[in-house]
Formats: C-alpha cells, sequence, structure tokens
C-alpha cells in the first residue's frame, strides 16, 4: 500500500479546477492505492476558493487551504507539503499541462523503490523565446549550481515521504524545492513526458518571476556569483598595477600628457558601476541569510477545510 498525495497551487485557475479534478478522478485515482489532494489557494482574486470549497465538501480526500495573502508558487508548494499525509508527494499543476499518466508513471517508479522521480520534458508546446529561456536557465543550473540537473530541466516531480520531511525540517526560503531535492543526494529516476499546450485559462508565471527563479537559485546553490566578484576584484588589481607601472614610465621619460578629462570619468563611471554591481549582489546574499534567520512563518492560513491537524514532522515513510 502507497498514499499518493498530490499538491497542486492555485492563483487565478478558477476556469482549471474542476477539470482538473475530473482528470485526476478518471485517470489517476484507478492506479493509486490511496489518495488525498492538497489544493492550496494562494489568495487568488477569482472564484477558486468558492469552487474548492464545493470539492472539498464532496470529496473527503481533498483538503483545501486558502493563506492569507499571496505569497507566492514556492511558499503555496511548501505549506502543501507540511499538510500532506501520503508515503509519496507529487507536485502537479492544475493547468493540466503534465498529462495524467505521467502522475501514474511517476508513482509506478515510487513503488519500485525510487526515493526520488523527476518528470524530464522530451519536448514543449511553447514559444520560441521560451523554450530558449528555459533551455538555458537549466544548462547554466546544470554548469554552475547542481550537476546532477536533467538536461532540458524539470518542472514536476514525485519524492517519498522521508525526502519531503527532510525538505520540510530544512525550512530555506528564496530556494527553489526543485534544487533542494536534487541536493538531497538521493539518485533520481527520470521519466519523460511532453508538456501539453495550455488550454484554459493563461499563466502568470511572468518574467520577473522567472528572474526571480534563476537569481535564487544561483545564489542558494552555487558559489559562482561571489567567486566572480573575487576575481573581478583580482582583475581590477592587476590592470591598476599595469596602469600604474605605464604612468610612473611615462612620467621619468618626460612624456606625461595633460590628464584627459573624458578617459576620467569613463574609468570613474565603470569602476563605480562594478562596485555598485557586487555590493548588490552581496544585499543579495545578506538579504536571503536576514530572511532565513527570521522567525517568521512561511505563509500564514487563513482557512481550512478536511483538515484535522498539521502533518510537519511526520515520521519518515517508506515506499514499501
Amino acid at each position: 500500500m502507497g498514499k499518493l498525495s498530490l499538491v497542486t497551487a492555485i492563483y487565478k485557475n478558477e476556469g482549471n479546477i474542476l477539470p482538473f479534478y475530473e482528470n485526476f478522478i478518471e485517470q489517476i485515482a484507478p492506479f493509486v492505492d490511496e489518495y488525498e489532494i492538497v489544493m492550496v489557494n494562494d489568495c487568488s482574486p477569482d472564484n477558486s476558493w468558492e469552487i474548492m470549497k464545493g470539492l472539498a465538501a464532496k470529496d473527503p480526500n481533498i483538503k483545501i487551504i486558502k493563506l492569507s495573502r499571496n505569497f507566492g508558487a514556492y511558499e503555496a508548494n511548501f505549506i502543501g507539503y507540511e499538510y500532506a499525509t501520503g508515503d509519496c508527494i507529487t507536485v502537479k499543476a492544475v493547468d493540466l499541462q503534465e498529462p495524467a499518466e505521467l502522475t501514474v508513471s511517476m508513482y509506478q517508479a515510487w513503488k519500485k523503490g525510487a526515493k526520488v522521480v523527476l518528470a524530464v520534458r522530451e519536448n514543449r508546446n511553447d514559444s520560441a523565446f521560451t523554450n530558449l529561456t528555459s533551455n538555458l536557465y537549466y544548462r547554466i543550473i546544470q554548469k554552475m549550481a547542481q550537476k546532477n540537473m536533467p538536461a532540458g530541466g524539470f518542472d514536476t516531480y514525485l519524492i517519498d515521504r522521508q525526502v519531503a520531511d527532510l525538505i520540510l525540517r530544512m525550512q530555506e526560503r528564496n530556494s527553489p524545492i526543485s534544487l533542494q531535492i536534487l541536493w538531497t543526494g538521493f539518485e533520481p529516476v527520470t521519466v519523460g513526458y511532453i508538456r501539453r499546450k495550455r488550454e484554459i485559462g493563461k499563466s502568470s508565471w511572468s518574467f520577473e518571476k522567472k528572474l526571480k527563479l534563476a537569481i535564487d537559485s544561483l545564489i542558494s546553490f552555487s558559489y559562482v556569483p561571489v567567486r566572480c566578484m573575487t576575481m573581478t576584484g583580482i582583475l581590477f588589481w592587476f590592470f591598476s598595477i599595469l596602469y600604474a607601472v605605464y604612468l610612473v614610465a611615462a612620467k621619468l621619460l618626460g612624456k606625461t600628457d595633460v590628464p584627459g578629462y573624458t578617459t576620467i570619468v569613463v574609468i570613474l563611471l565603470f569602476v563605480s558601476g562594478m562596485i555598485m554591481f557586487t555590493l548588490g549582489l552581496l544585499g543579495e546574499y545578506i538579504w536571503r541569510t536576514l530572511e532565513n534567520t527570521r522567525k517568521r512563518p512561511i505563509a500564514v492560513i487563513g482557512e481550512t477545510m478536511n483538515i484535522d491537524q498539521k502533518s510537519s514532522g511526520k515520521d519518515s515513510g517508506t515506499n514499501e
């Protein structure tokens, strides 16, 4: 026996909730021993919460949570982890871009003993720009942060209770869960799939959110940004020595020209820009350190339904 917990964060997705649930009941539920769906409403401004309450009233296996305000997808999924009671947990977007058979395949791989199952994209029906930026992001992460990142990356996954409990204990902020999963070191099993085109609604996954994800990923899991600052400082020191030697030699040889205003301004602007850049990068690290030392909860819950008690801290389970 193995209970599957499916966690999904919902924001501006009222048109997808019912099709999502029907798809799960018809194509996933018959192939798992036991299930629960943990829906986390990230304070969506549409009618999502009312639809969720209707489903929860009909199906006691649906747990619904509404956050007090919009905290973000990472925080919403983390709260879903805390309230999930399954022996394995998967995260699935409510927009149905990941096919139902993918969840079944990951569950079957877990039943065979896998602790971590990654859904690797073989193709996706997105724009050329989206494909380009996604592939670039995953290549950078593979080179600079997590060497075990699959080529082309992954959007969804299924993890064993043991892995989920470890992530809950870490309580990291501004750190992608996907990279935390890779960091745990469990050998991942991959399942290929083709990402479908979104049929209902419009994604709220903006360029600004993608940029934040990239910055969070590099700062949380790579020393490259700090190393770049160090190397930049060394290069500036080296060239300053060369330029000093040149100026002294020119002075001794009597070839010193009248100092040029343009040259001085350009050098000052360039050096000042580099200083501001490195200070900003250091500020990113300091802010994240501050965030992780605060005692604030990752998110605040406003309402719940079909939930008796928090499941965070549950003893690690196995898939046997």
